[in-house]
């Protein structure tokens, strides 16, 4: 049986009660996805502000003192953004999350050590979960906004 023109396709449905099925976070609520988020953006950030503060030729080693102070900020705006539930800062450390993914995948290509693959399988796992818990907090976050009131 073949759908009339105006009616909705099964995909716009399924997506409509995705939707639906969507629970707003409570005023106070902060999932352990986004929490665990929030602590590796500011652990991110910290650790690179020591290495910009500890290394004094950041040149040599293909960094400068104004790129550790760009990152140290940027990791650091994603970490006070995901603690107040922003979306825009879950989708940018989504977006960092995914291009971690891609670039360990293409290390555990090249691994030359078990020790070297072993280090990627986990950094891929890890991040890949992440990524996907922070998928529907993301939703829900949105779901949030879109309340009334």
């Amino acid at each position: 049986m073949a759908a009339s023109p105006g009616d909705p396709s099964r995909s716009t449905l399924r997506d409509e009660q995705a939707r639906a099925e969507l629970t707003p976070l409570a005023e106070g609520e902060r999932p352990v996805a986004l929490l665990v988020a929030v602590a590796v953006a500011a652990l991110l950030a910290l650790a690179i502000l020591a290495g910009v503060a500890s290394s004094h030729d950041l040149r040599r080693h293909g960094g400068s003192i104004p790129g550790g102070i760009f990152l140290t900020l940027v990791f650091g705006a994603l970490a006070v953004g995901m603690y107040r539930k922003r979306y825009w800062a879950v989708l940018g450390f989504e977006a960092l999350l995914a291009f971690q993914v891609i670039t360990a995948s293409l290390g555990l290509i090249v691994a030359s050590t078990l020790l070297a693959a072993g280090v990627c399988a986990v950094s891929i796992g890890l991040g890949g979960w992440l990524f996907w818990k922070l998928v529907r907090i993301m939703g829900r976050i949105q779901a949030t906004e879109r309340q009334p009131g």
